[in-house]
């Protein structure tokens, strides 16, 4: 079975325009002579192009092909109305306008070629003050997701954290690093990336080298966050309590967001800043309490932090002893399975990947009780 792009127009102009439109997105194409389509090709192929002037006599065709979804009619006459009727015909999802819906037809035939399915649920986690351990729980709900068999990517969104990969053990490891995709633009090819990132536990990790500082714009976190997203699986992005307009883009990306905040009274002040700033643009942002419960000054619990901070709890994460000695041997967050956090991690993943009965990432988690 072909994996090509299909084409199928007799237009050589609009041949040429629907070759460069593959190549540049990355994907190879068949082109089909002769109406209907080669036995088994119309079928196979993970999306079809029909060139408007084949539209027609594909209808009138005694043999024309079974409907199927990822039909694309490409013409050129936005003053033609009979356009949207022959698109009807042969049943196709979209008409597309060329040269006006270049853009959106080169994502659509790279979205084909890498199997772009469901979205990756993007799941961010921020700190309510310095030291919350946000960067620990995004490591171990990496971990934990790869470890169930999610296609994972771990995304450092903190270029003064430090590193998530020094988390991982994996400052050595050989693989892209965030000043590599500085200047990205446009669409980034999902697979492209997954495959120059360094592999570690079993997932990829996205972090920032230990040279100097390099700024990372907006337009390259959309671009590399919006490729990882493509991928499917899980994807988690640990982020900075600051705001500024690389988070902020990487916060429009997100399903949902974790706020971790200590069992303190002056985490619970710091973390309304944070927050504050983090819902300006967050559609749905959670608490999860770390530390024992009611162990702060005042005898606070998740619950009542919650309430205080106006958002809802994802739960409580009890202290793990003797993680920092694990991590310094090797063993990042979340690697003991039957540790606390790691507990905490498979019942958040339980709740929220649709695959386990938990609601769709599309339009975020806000009916999801994680």
């Amino acid at each position: 079975m072909t994996e090509s792009i299909l084409i199928v127009t007799e237009d050589e102009k609009l041949l040429d325009d629907l070759l460069r439109l593959c190549a540049a997105a990355g994907a190879e194409a068949e082109v089909a002579h002769g109406i209907p389509p080669g036995p088994g090709a119309w079928e196979s192929a993970p999306l079809v192009l029909v060139g408007d002037d084949r539209a027609g006599p594909l209808l009138r065709s005694a043999r024309s092909p079974a409907r199927r979804a990822g039909v694309l009619l490409v013409g050129r006459d936005p003053d033609d109305p009979g356009v949207w009727r022959r698109g009807m015909g042969i049943g196709a999802e979209h008409v597309v306008l060329l040269p006006d819906g270049e853009s959106w037809l080169t994502g659509r035939i790279a979205d084909a070629a890498e199997g772009v399915g469901r979205q990756a649920l993007t799941v961010g986690v921020m700190g309510g003050r310095g030291g919350a351990g946000a960067s620990t729980l995004a490591c171990a709900l990496a971990v934990t997701a790869a470890r169930a068999g999610h296609r994972t990517v771990l995304v450092d969104g903190d270029p003064l954290g430090g590193g998530l990969d020094i988390l991982l053990g994996g400052e050595r490891a050989e693989g892209l690093r965030w000043p590599a995709f500085a200047e990205s633009r446009g669409r980034v090819g999902g697979m492209a990336l997954e495959e120059s990132l360094p592999r570690l536990h079993g997932l990829r990790v996205l972090s920032w080298d230990r040279g100097d500082s390099t700024v990372v714009p907006p337009e390259a976190v959309r671009a590399v966050l919006g490729a990882a997203r493509r991928l499917g699986g899980v994807v988690v992005v640990d982020l900075p309590r600051r705001l500024d307009e690389a988070v902020a883009e990487a916060l429009t990306q997100l399903d949902l967001g974790l706020l971790v905040v200590p069992t303190e009274l002056r985490a619970v002040a710091a973390a309304q800043r944070v927050a504050s700033r983090a819902g300006m643009v967050l559609r749905d942002l959670r608490v999860v309490v770390r530390g024992p419960a009611g162990s702060g000054p005042g005898g606070l619990d998740g619950t009542e932090i919650a309430g205080l901070l106006g958002l809802r709890l994802a739960g409580a994460v009890p202290t793990e002893g003797g993680l920092s000695a694990a991590v310094d041997g090797g063993r990042p967050p979340g690697a003991d399975a039957r540790g606390p956090l790691a507990r905490f991690c498979a019942e958040f993943w339980a709740r929220a990947l649709p695959e386990n009965g938990g609601a769709p990432p599309v339009g975020g988690l806000g009916s999801v009780a994680v």
